[in-house]
């Protein structure tokens, strides 16, 4: 079984490195970057030249792209060469009813397709323990298991196409309302002469403890805000939730609130540093 992986970016290019590693059968890599190629390559990896020749030699297509255009277009790009033989795995984050859009176009050529939006962030994408939500039927979770398993150690399906990506969601919109109370009572810690190592470990003692917190007090105390998941890629994340949240009449003024500090940041040009900046915004107001 041949795999192709589209999309080598932060958390892409080492989600490929462990198919490279772990699969018994050759595995091909395109990204618009060919620096990114050209590593991979140096990994195990046969290089591509573009979508269309991957799909070409791949019985199985993974993509991990920023946005839903980008996904779309990979996949209208690629369409030609879909058949009954080819399994597709979009693991990019974006939006729902686009990825059920996706997921009608690909299966109309026989071909079949999940969405599997991963969780955590670049270390664990490294060490192949990402969690990953499935969106598919019960026949194609199965026969992609072995694969995202490459990837992943917590992998469960949540439902049909498009239901992983509600989790992926949910638990992004959670991430962000819990990052931004660190954000507001660590400040307030501090105004009272609490540092953040000490704040952490008090923390730790009782209800409050949080994944959040655990793996970002050392990082936020250094000030370091070196990316591994950027604000303006959570900031997608979170205006995706805000939107889906409309589309189904739901309520949800603690992520609008995280809507509004991630904006705050994007438009003081902070996009690009790691998403735990958010707590600069958060001081200055």
């Amino acid at each position: 079984m041949k795999i192709g992986f589209i999309g080598l970016g932060i958390m892409g290019e080492s989600m490929c490195e462990n198919i490279v590693k772990k699969h018994d059968d050759d595995v091909y890599a395109f990204d618009f970057v060919k620096e990114k190629v050209d590593l991979l390559a140096s990994k195990g990896a046969k290089p591509c030249k573009n979508s269309n020749e991957l799909a070409k030699a791949c019985d199985v297509i993974i993509s991990m792209v920023p946005k839903s255009e980008h996904s779309r277009a990979v996949y209208e790009g690629i369409l030609e060469n879909l058949d009954s033989s080819k399994f597709c795995i979009d693991m990019s984050t974006i939006d729902p009813s686009v990825s059920v859009e996706i997921s009608e176009m690909v299966k109309k050529t026989g071909a079949h397709f999940i969405d599997a939006p991963v969780v955590k962030s670049k270390p664990a994408a490294i060490a192949g323990t990402l969690g990953i939500y499935v969106g598919g039927s019960e026949e194609d979770y199965e026969k992609a298991l072995p694969i995202l398993k490459y990837m992943g150690e917590n992998v469960i399906r949540m439902g049909d196409n498009g239901k992983g990506l509600v989790m992926k969601i949910c638990h992004n919109a959670l991430v962000s309302q819990i990052q931004n109370g660190v954000n507001e009572t660590i400040t307030l810690a501090k105004a009272n002469g609490i540092s953040i190592p000490t704040f952490a470990q008090a923390i730790s003692y009782g209800g409050g403890q949080n994944f959040y917190l655990d793996g970002q007090a050392s990082k936020l105390d250094a000030e370091d805000y070196t990316t591994a998941f950027s604000i303006e890629n959570m900031a997608k994340d979170v205006n995706i939730c805000c939107n889906l949240a409309k589309e189904c009449k739901v309520n949800m003024p603690g992520e609008e609130n995280a809507r509004r500090v991630y904006q705050t940041a994007l438009d003081k040009g902070m996009g690009k540093e790691d998403f735990r900046a958010t707590i600069k915004v958060v001081r200055e107001q």
